[in-house]
């Protein structure tokens, strides 16, 4: 079986889930008068944590669109945000696309974004080897926009002719060929090391899910034998990032997403907020087995934007 780098994680941490929980949560000081529903949930726990957040960091597919379609209430939650002085950066850990191409997606939902509002794991993936491989030769498995990213960064990608890279970094690579994967093989073989832009094994799409970067990793630690350091979402060079880039101190940070093991994890696992939406990949069903769990759960980012209104008016 092939270790995805859980352990790095350390021990999940097991915050009582607010959806359903009768008590407060101990990671906050303030006792506030619940306002218990028919459906269980604790309607003054969960905006009495959202007051707390100066951040929500929000993943794309399955919390603010799906396909093309923007989920109801999203663009309002946005503009709502920041009408209140607060602050929203989207992540996504899709490293097949430039960043400058989730902006234009964006503004055709009608949710225009500056490029500081948007990060991918190609931008921490970059950031890390800025930081600690300065100069290094990488050979890079990723599509033509990440590889134009990584030059604009001023990346040192191998090339024909070249002696052998230093790292291998394999992407979401929607381009992938055999050769691709024979020599990235080949180079961690003979020593290099092995990095990968981020875990997720797969890619959901409106025609279902297509293999992800995490699935061609596995295929080279099937035949290498050597796993890769992990970036992106869950991870935390992702957190760090998040911090530097914003300002924001990390216990006003939420990570907001569909996917317990990415999206929450980034938060619970390293000392912010982990949120989770039910209008994507999880379910209600999922929290029962998940060692992950999170903070908060929400229908949709349009219900958070609800209890944010009725402590911040």
């Amino acid at each position: 079986m092939i270790d995805f780098g859980w352990a790095a994680l350390g021990p999940p941490q097991r915050f009582p889930v607010l959806f359903f929980r009768p008590e407060t949560t101990n990671r906050m000081e303030t006792t506030v008068e619940k306002n218990e529903r028919p459906d269980g949930r604790q309607t003054a726990d969960r905006a009495n944590l959202l007051e707390r957040i100066g951040l929500f960091v929000l993943d794309m597919d399955g919390t603010f669109y799906l396909g093309d379609q923007v989920i109801e209430g999203a663009i309002d939650f946005v503009r709502y945000v920041e009408r209140q002085g607060r602050k929203v950066l989207f992540f996504t850990n899709n490293s097949s696309q430039s960043p400058r191409v989730y902006m234009d997606r964006l503004a055709r939902m009608g949710c225009p974004i500056t490029r500081e509002q948007i990060m991918t794991s190609g931008d921490v993936t970059i950031t890390y080897l800025k930081e600690n491989y300065e100069g290094k030769r990488v050979y890079l498995v990723g599509t033509d926009a990440l590889t134009e990213s990584f030059r604009e960064e001023g990346i040192c990608l191998w090339k024909e002719g070249d002696p052998r890279p230093d790292l291998v970094v394999i992407g979401f690579d929607t381009t992938l060929t055999y050769e691709k994967l024979r020599m990235a093989c080949g180079f961690i073989r003979q020593g290099a090391l092995f990095l990968a832009t981020h875990l997720d094994l797969n890619c959901p799409t409106e025609d279902g899910f297509i293999p992800d970067c995490g699935s061609f990793c596995a295929a080279i630690t099937a035949s290498t034998g050597v796993e890769p350091k992990y970036l992106g979402k869950p991870f935390r060079e992702t957190v760090d990032m998040v911090l530097v880039r914003t300002g924001v101190e990390r216990e006003r940070v939420a990570f907001v997403g569909d996917r317990l093991y990415t999206d929450v994890a980034t938060g619970v696992n390293h000392g912010a907020w982990g949120l989770l939406v039910l209008t994507g990949e999880t379910g209600l069903k999922d929290l029962e087995t998940s060692q992950v769990q999170p903070d908060a759960v929400f229908e949709s980012l349009g219900e958070m934007k609800e209890l944010l209104e009725q402590v911040l008016g």
